[in-house]
């Protein structure tokens, strides 16, 4: 498959005092010819970890440009397995061994257009959407989305938090997979392959930082046609996201065009877990994110024309789950069904009680 697209990013300090997070092409760097993307976030409050974003993009890019000179040519997860395990070990050679408890480490989202389609990878809660746009907010889908590796993600899949609650929740920055130097067990990406890929589809990196305050109907809306082309989309969300505090980076990598077809059907959807395992997906119907904008200058948080600043944000999302993949909208109905069994267990009990008090009458008399 051969690839015309635009690409637009987000580099945003927020309310932060530094900048952890990095892109891959660098900022401003993008062109029209690009076919890999990186976008990593810097754990906050952890030490280095603009040191530890900059260095997972710069080693896994190095790695597979050097195993992969032609952008749109054949692209394997051996690949990119290879280029994270070189990341590992990058992040294994920056890392000062200070005896620091809170050691720098980074979440990885990864998107790479190839010959037979687009394979994505992500570790933590930055995350990547791939977006079908639609004439109305109604009308405009989430493909895919990638699922959180963070501890209010699994609580609200076992049932113990809604969604709602998960979305104020004082651990909502707790992520539970990231790429860190020197651990004992390094953390697989969770790998998605793709090749359902149409002009005018949208694939959106972003750090959590970008999704504070979005619902799903907001993100749809600002993908949707009547939204407005896409410098009004970048502007919008740039209004809309000003109040948010996290350092905040998107990128936008906008399919203008595709040749060619891929070697697997088109429905052929599949996400690899972090032990291995694939599922297929069904339709998403999930939240995405937006464009980035045209305007922003090389230093973070100035526009060229000193118009709009940009800002951060924090989405929470709904799926379609397809059979032995939990998602939220299971997750949702799991507190129903748990009392449901507390129901008929404590039923079970009485009517054992009833029994035992009618035997003892029945006897004693």
């Amino acid at each position: 498959m051969r690839y015309k697209i635009e690409v637009y990013n987000i580099w945003e300090l927020g309310k932060r005092a530094n900048q952890e997070d990095s892109l891959f092409p660098g900022f401003n760097q993008q062109t029209p010819a690009d076919r890999l993307f990186i976008l990593c976030d810097g754990m906050g409050g952890h030490a280095s970890g603009e040191v530890a974003s900059s260095t997972v993009c710069q080693a896994m890019s190095q790695s597979i440009m050097s195993m992969c000179p032609d952008p749109e040519g054949a692209f394997t997860d051996e690949i990119l397995q290879q280029a994270i395990s070189d990341a590992f070990g990058a992040l294994d050679a920056v890392d000062p061994n200070d005896g620091s408890l809170k050691k720098m480490g980074t979440t990885m989202t990864f998107l790479k257009l190839h010959d037979n389609g687009a394979t994505i990878a992500h570790m933590g809660d930055s995350r990547v959407y791939h977006v079908r746009p639609g004439q109305t907010a109604e009308d405009t889908q989430i493909l895919f989305v990638t699922e959180d590796h963070s501890l209010v993600n699994d609580l609200v899949k076992i049932g113990e938090l809604t969604p709602e609650e998960a979305r104020t929740s004082r651990q909502k920055n707790v992520i539970t997979r990231a790429m860190q130097p020197h651990m004992e067990r390094r953390p697989r990406a969770d790998i998605y392959h793709t090749v359902d890929i149409q002009p005018g589809d949208y694939f959106f990196m972003c750090s959590d930082g970008i999704l504070e305050r979005w619902e799903d109907y907001d993100v749809r809306r600002c993908f949707s046609y009547s939204y407005g082309d896409d410098y009004t989309r970048v502007q919008n969300i740039i209004n809309e996201t000003i109040d948010n505090s996290d350092n905040h980076t998107a990128m936008i990598v906008k399919i203008l065009d595709v040749e060619g077809v891929a070697q697997m059907p088109v429905d052929d959807r599949r996400q690899t877990n972090m032990y291995g395992q694939q599922s297929n997906y069904e339709a998403t119907m999930v939240p995405e994110y937006p464009a980035s904008n045209p305007t922003v200058g090389p230093s973070v948080g100035q526009a060229v024309d000193g118009s709009i600043p940009m800002s951060p944000t924090t989405m929470s999302y709904e799926k379609t789950i397809p059979p032995g993949y939990q998602g939220t909208r299971r997750a949702a109905t799991a507190g129903t069904k748990k009392e449901s069994l507390l129901w008929f267990w404590a039923l079970l009990a009485c009517i054992a009680a009833l029994i035992v008090v009618f035997l003892f009458m029945l006897f004693r008399s």
